[in-house]
């Protein structure tokens, strides 16, 4: 993976392409789990009753006590279904739908140094781009907005892309 920029004329070279010591995040063909629909479905009830547990925190200003271990269902059903994602094939980490958690994860975090309790608006943001990219067409879903394009493979990465970023 490589990244090269002139900054003056706005054009990024990306090498981001099929790499043999990039295997382990972006393999060939995605890996299979055993049972992984079933893991998905078990770790996606969790994580919705998990959210539904955080709004008295968010809507509802009770005491920490009352909503922790939905957060805690929460943190640990999201990191279940990101880790099988990222294990199946890491490209879901570049496409819109692995990109859009990032996102949520960085508002959400702003709980910590901008706000001394949950703060409604972010919590309905945050449900509304879930909802938004979980349901969105596969052309949304799969975007890479690194690449500009709909990447749905490691193999479609072609080394050595030109992005003319309108400089």
């Amino acid at each position: 993976m490589k990244l090269l920029a002139n900054l003056s004329g706005c054009v990024v070279f990306v090498e981001w392409g099929y790499n043999e010591s990039m295997n382990w995040l972006f393999p060939q063909e995605k890996r299979t789990i055993p049972g992984k629909r079933w893991i998905s479905i078990l770790s996606r009830t969790v994580h919705l009753i998990g959210i539904c547990g955080l709004a008295g925190g968010y809507l509802y200003a009770q005491p920490v006590a009352a909503w922790v271990p939905f957060l805690y269902m929460t943190v640990f059903s999201g990191l279940v279904m990101m880790l099988l994602e990222i294990y199946a094939d890491g490209i879901w980490l570049v496409q819109l739908r692995g990109t859009a958690i990032g996102v949520k994860l960085a508002l959400l975090s702003t709980m910590l140094w901008w706000f001394d309790q949950p703060n409604a608006v972010i919590y309905f943001v945050v449900i509304v781009i879930s909802g938004v990219v979980s349901h969105a067409p596969g052309r949304v879903r799969y975007f890479s907005l690194w690449h500009g394009r709909v990447i749905t493979d490691s193999i479609s990465l072609k080394p050595g892309e030109v992005k003319n970023c309108g400089g």
